[in-house]
């Protein structure tokens, strides 16, 4: 009987270990769905993608898009606002060429929101994803 209760604490314990070690690396998502994710960042940025990964250091984001915001050369008219044109861009085609994966530290994160299945960033990802399906940029 004794042998028995040591023989389950030490399994218990194993278990316990290497749940620990799958969460600390990763390897197991808490967030069980794929859904689309807006991530606000401390410095201002959003991203937008799956959240496939979080532990306690650090959340991972992958099929990653972010807003990019433009204004034109033009000088504006007096009285004007000068025109901002605002793009969904896809992670990857950047200059130093990134992997389509983030993992970004918790400390560095405000908050973190999941999009309705109406919106506008969804269309522009789908759109994307999916051209001539539309008919409308992904804009």
């Amino acid at each position: 009987m004794k042998k028995d209760k040591i023989i389950f604490s030490l399994v218990l314990l194993v278990v316990v270990i290497m749940l620990g070690i799958f969460w600390k690396t990763g390897s197991i998502s808490l967030t069980g769905d794929e859904a689309v994710k807006a991530v606000f960042l401390a410095n201002g940025q959003v991203y937008f993608g799956k959240v496939s990964a979080q532990n306690s250091q650090f959340l991972r984001l992958t099929d990653i898009f972010y807003l990019q915001v433009s204004q034109t050369l033009q000088p504006p008219q007096s009285g004007v606002q000068p025109q901002q044109k605002i793009d969904l861009v896809k992670l990857g085609n950047e200059l130093h060429g990134p992997q389509d994966l983030m993992e970004i530290n918790r400390d560095q994160i405000l908050f973190i929101e999941k999009l309705r299945d109406d919106s506008k960033i969804l269309k522009a990802i789908h759109d994307f994803k999916n051209p001539g399906t539309s008919g409308q940029p992904a804009n």
